[in-house]
């Protein structure tokens, strides 16, 4: 059952490999017994349902997460059984792979308003005439 990421991507099953090893921090026995740590691991570059478009947009907004071979790494031991990480961390590679395909907003350039231009300018004067105000007066007569 493929993965769906958004209303045109979605992503197969056998292009994401899991595997499974022992969680680390608290947790006494059951940590040190029971593989309950998940590893999330998918190439980017073997994908074959993802557009070079959207590779380069996945690489340009997780770089961070992807390594030099161009495979995207997640791992996730908050829960205490293997199936909840696993649960956990595929919901969390959707919502990465969600974020890192939304289209770019882009700004719309706005003009600076006449008033407010003008308001600016006024307040500059005022504050040379404040300051021309403060400066000692010169002598001339001592030329």
């Amino acid at each position: 059952m493929p993965i769906v990421i958004n209303a045109t991507t979605s992503i197969p099953d056998a292009e994401i490999q899991f595997s499974a090893t022992r969680s680390t921090g608290p947790g006494g026995q059951n940590v040190n017994k029971v593989n309950s740590r998940v590893i999330l691991e998918f190439d980017l570059n073997l994908s074959s349902t993802l557009t070079s478009y959207q590779k380069r947009r996945i690489v340009g907004a997780l770089a961070q997460r992807i390594n030099k071979q161009g495979i995207l790494r997640m791992q996730a031991q908050r829960h205490r059984s293997q199936a909840a990480n696993r649960a956990d961390l595929l919901d969390r590679f959707v919502e990465l792979l969600q974020k890192a395909l939304q289209p770019m907003k882009y700004r719309v350039p706005t003009r600076v308003p006449a008033r407010v231009r003008e308001r600016r300018l006024e307040g500059k004067k005022q504050r040379t005439e404040t300051k021309r105000t403060r400066q000692t007066p010169k002598n001339f007569d001592d030329a």
